[in-house]
């Protein structure tokens, strides 16, 4: 059990999902009254159901990215988990004292195929409140941050092209699947660049090179 503790210990950096999760489902529960975010843009964005295959893969990207930084790489990992998790904090303060949602959603024919199944799952599961930013669109630019940032992964050319076009078609479904609105993915895009300066910036580069060098001896 010590040798377990030892090895894999930074597991407590996932407890952030005891903060997150009931925050974000009180505020499901009691934002009744908010801004929407709806810009004329989005009305030229047409409703496509098959943009819910990428949508739901959002979840495999993210957690199976944790996972492998979390056994290959401690300090990749918590790179990860910092990016990730400070952005959500920081979408929850938003939405907690600046309620938004968005009037996007369309009726959806459950019977016309798999993928409008999926979606009418996803609106009876989910509400359309707490838009701004897009923790799918946030949350995607993190992994694909940490992907390219990678030293483990620097010389896996394909995992980084399926990461890109994975991160690409997840931003995209947001919009095609009216989840959200093109303000909810610029909100998104602003604070993945803000965050990503902190997390990856000049001291991350210095300790990139320290480690080439020592690589190459």
């Amino acid at each position: 059990m010590k040798n377990l503790l030892k090895k894999y210990g930074h597991i407590w950096a996932l407890g952030y999902g005891f903060i997150y999760l009931p925050w974000f489902l009180y505020l499901e529960k009691t934002v009744k009254s908010y801004a929407v975010m709806h810009t004329r843009l989005d009305d030229y964005i047409p409703f496509n159901e098959y943009f819910v295959i990428p949508y739901l893969l959002w979840f495999v990207y993210v957690a199976g990215a944790v996972l492998y930084f979390f056994f290959t790489s401690r300090q990749e990992y918590y790179r990860l988990c910092t990016f990730l998790f400070t952005g959500m904090t920081l979408s929850l303060i938003i939405c907690t004292f600046f309620p938004n949602g968005t009037d996007l959603r369309m009726p959806v024919d459950s019977q016309k195929n798999i993928c409008s199944f999926l979606v009418s799952l996803i609106h009876a599961a989910d509400t359309s409140t707490n838009v701004f930013p897009s923790i799918h669109v946030y949350n995607s630019l993190g992994v694909h941050a940490a992907v390219m940032n990678s030293l483990v992964l620097q010389n896996r050319h394909g995992v980084r092209r399926l990461s890109f076009f994975l991160m690409i078609a997840i931003c995209l479904s947001t919009m095609f699947l009216k989840q959200h609105s093109v303000t909810d993915v610029i909100g998104a895009m602003l604070l993945a660049y803000l965050i990503y300066a902190f997390v990856y910036g000049e001291d991350y580069a210095g300790s990139r090179r320290t480690v080439r060098r020592k690589a190459l001896g």
